[in-house]
């Protein structure tokens, strides 16, 4: 028995942070195929999916692929329609909070926020400008698809009938699972460095205003991996989109014009305004970060060190310990990691940084680490603590040890019916038409009323 969704509205990230890359390297003739009340689908869109399933290896029969891609499209554009009918809003401040928490999750994905932008050839904020239009829709549509399983419940009876009903032979197998918690804690920069930082920029700042080019200053001295190679350009962007300290700051700017010294989250900036057209600004800066030094670091992993003592010594549980002393927002979970994939606490090996697995793997479960130097979701590093909570061992789904897995499987089943059965409804109420190229393909439903 295979346990999925019928319908899958978010892509794996791996396709979704592809996309735009592997349009660049392959040629797609575009054309639109499907149209969907007023939203259409393209060849093109279909086809930056199928490749990303063919680099993985996930191909049998590429028609049949290409068929279920389309399909899984066409319900999208359908509950995007819906979405428009019902006039869902998506304020910009819910878009932004979004992005930030999957740039978060991308960025740890590559390694680094340097790595991201060194695939896709071009800085963050232009990578989040074109992610923007689609987040927005994609939310748009979760909002209309939660509302058509938001009453959905399933009962104990529920979750044993739909146990009982996969064959013995067909049960899944649970992986190995680890419930992990963390207490992160940023190493605090000494005053001294936070001067000299700023003394460092400030004497680039007196070389600007004294006619020196920002531009060369900026691919010599700027630490934005992203627009130092481009003379510190960051391009055009709207409110919102920068960090609040250099917006305030840039939008007050007339053309040509240097600011003071400008303090962000990520360090330092001095900026030029480049350009600014209605709401929307073109600047460039130099940012400089202050340094962890190595005692900074040796600090807190002595603290680390002693915290780790009081949990060992049973003077403080670890969510006690996470609350006080993490500078992680989970520890209000009492420090234990949420898995971005599956939403709930539990990882596979796979789901976890190699870093972090390699650590707890040979961990009894209520054992604590040693302080580790890591690295956060914004490339900054940290010191961290692991407990390792729980460790499941592989073996076939039971409701003992898998009630949770097993009702999120009926839930996800019974969802799937009222999703199945609200497409059934609206084909005939939507106006839609697909290239006759499709039309022959095996669909889950009856699109081909017109």
């Amino acid at each position: 028995m295979k346990i999925k969704k019928a319908f899958e509205l978010f892509l794996p990230v791996i396709l979704i942070l592809f996309a735009a890359q592997v349009r660049s390297q392959e040629q797609i003739i575009d054309e639109v195929v499907a149209v969907v009340g007023a939203n259409f689908v393209l060849q093109s869109d279909i086809e930056t999916q199928y490749i990303q399933y063919r680099m993985q290896g996930n191909i049998k029969d590429a028609r049949a692929t290409r068929c279920a891609i389309l399909e899984d499209l066409l319900f999208q554009k359908l509950l995007l329609n819906q979405a428009e009918l019902d006039s869902v809003k998506v304020t910009d401040d819910e878009v932004e909070q979004s992005m930030d928490a999957k740039f978060r999750y991308y960025i740890q994905q590559f390694g680094s926020q340097e790595k991201l932008e060194q695939f896709y050839k071009k800085p963050l904020i232009q990578i989040r400008e074109e992610f923007r239009t689609l987040e927005r829709e994609r939310m748009m549509v979760e909002e209309v698809q939660q509302k058509l399983v938001k009453d959905i419940k399933v009962t104990p009876s529920d979750v044993r009938s739909f146990f009982n009903g996969i064959p013995r032979d067909s049960i899944p197998m649970i992986e190995m699972e680890y419930e992990v918690g963390q207490i992160v804690k940023e190493p605090a920069i000494s005053k001294e460095e936070m001067d000299a930082t700023r003394e460092r920029l400030r004497a680039l700042r007196e070389r600007l205003l004294k006619g020196e080019n920002f531009g060369a200053l900026a691919a010599l001295y700027s630490e934005d991996p992203g627009s130092a190679k481009k003379g510190g350009e960051v391009g055009f962007v709207s409110r919102g989109q920068l960090y609040p300290e250099y917006e305030a700051a840039a939008f007050n700017l007339k053309k040509g014009e240097i600011s003071d010294i400008i303090k962000s989250k990520a360090g330092y900036h001095v900026i030029q305004m480049i350009e600014r057209r209605g709401e929307m600004i073109n600047t460039r800066h130099i940012l400089l970060m202050p340094k962890i030094s190595d005692e900074d670091l040796a600090r807190t992993s002595r603290l680390l060190d002693s915290v780790a003592g009081l949990i060992k010594e049973k003077k403080m549980t670890f969510e006690e310990a996470a609350l006080k002393f993490s500078d992680d927002p989970g520890k209000i979970n009492g420090g234990l990691m949420v898995n971005p994939v599956t939403g709930n606490t539990r990882f596979q090996a796979k789901h976890l940084d190699p870093k972090v697995f390699f650590t707890v793997d040979k961990m009894n479960v209520g054992d604590i680490s040693r302080p580790m130097a890591m690295m956060n979701e914004e490339s900054k590093q940290t010191i961290n603590l692991y407990y390792l909570k729980t460790r499941t061992e592989p073996h076939r789904a039971n409701l003992k040890d898998d009630y949770s897995t097993i009702q999120q499987w009926a839930l996800t089943q019974k969802q799937d019916e009222a999703i199945n059965k609200w497409i059934s409804s609206k084909i005939g109420k939507t106006y839609f038409r697909i290239n006759d190229n499709y039309l022959n393909c095996n669909f889950r439903h009856d699109w081909s009323i017109k």
